[in-house]
């Protein structure tokens, strides 16, 4: 079967990481699968267009309201995969409330990550009730054999010995649905009282003027480091030196991160919303809290 994927393919954002991997299992299932950027056919008659011209056969649209509203009315069977800030954020905007709830009624099926995915779905759409199905995310960890975590620490400003050092990593793009500096203030006090911890983010700057405001914040925090984006392979690597991950963010999904931290063994502490919640038992799995002065975590 051609099928054409739509979402939104900005670099290193979680949507991009599970298209890439929708993709892979749909062509190892034998189909050909056209994976296309929500912002390159932007408007109807450019899909419309593409899609005659590639004779496709069906859709499927990585987020309810970014992908999803772009299907609309071409006569092709399409199914959508729920992208988080979706359900999370979109949601409580009436007017894309009320597309999201077009498409789906014209949608084949919906797949949502998690149970609380679903519910939340089906309580705004109740005629959608029966075709959303829930899959979690699977992820693949790699860590890289020849990484460096003293050369890491070395990058982070951190000169200390790396046996005495208890390292905190935030993963996430520098966007304010991640809210990167939440934690800021707590891991610096914390990092004053006890000289070998630290908190250190990682990844790419999304968001050009939140960015500035995150390197501003970092570089007059003590115990605090930003680092640029790194490769899979190192960033597991990474995670699986680290003490603990972190997530601090406004909305969810299914972090990747989470799983990343959880296939290799590391500890998590999480913030307490509802896509996290779905993925994270507190004291079981992992931490979870709503206040940044409230993980308390032994370090003996």
């Amino acid at each position: 079967m051609r099928l054409l994927f739509l979402a939104v393919l900005r670099r290193h954002t979680g949507n991009a990481v599970t298209a890439q991997r929708v993709r892979e299992h749909l062509e190892a299932a034998g189909h050909i699968c056209l994976l296309k950027d929500t912002s390159d056919l932007g408007s109807s008659s450019e899909i419309a267009h593409f899609i005659k011209a590639e004779n496709l056969e069906a859709a499927l649209a990585l987020h309810l309201y970014r992908g999803g509203r772009l299907l609309q009315g071409h006569g092709i069977p399409f199914g959508i995969i729920f992208g988080g800030t979706d359900l999370n954020e979109d949601i409580n905007q009436r007017e894309k409330n009320q597309v999201m709830g077009k498409v789906l009624e014209e949608a084949r099926f919906a797949v949502a990550f998690t149970e609380s995915m679903k519910e939340m779905a089906q309580m705004q759409w109740p005629h959608a009730r029966d075709k959303i199905y829930v899959q979690s995310q699977g992820i693949v960890t790699v860590p890289n054999a020849a990484f460096n975590w003293n050369t890491f620490l070395h990058c982070s400003g951190i000169n200390q010995s790396a046996d005495n050092l208890h390292i905190f990593l935030l993963v996430c793009g520098l966007r304010q649905v991640k809210d990167p500096l939440y934690l800021v203030d707590a891991f610096s006090e914390w990092h004053q009282e006890e000289p070998n911890v630290y908190m250190v983010i990682v990844g790419p700057e999304v968001d050009p003027v939140f960015t500035r405001e995150v390197k501003a914040k970092v570089k007059r925090t003590p115990g605090v480091r930003l680092l640029r984006e790194m490769p899979q392979e190192d960033l597991h690597a990474a995670l699986k030196n680290c003490f603990a991950v972190l997530n601090s963010s406004v909305s969810e999904g299914m972090s990747a991160a989470i799983l990343e931290a959880m296939d290799l063994e590391v500890p998590v502490l999480a913030r307490n919303i509802p896509g996290n919640v779905a993925v994270v038992k507190h004291e079981v799995t992992g931490l979870l809290f709503s206040d940044p002065q409230c993980p308390v975590v032994p370090l003996a």
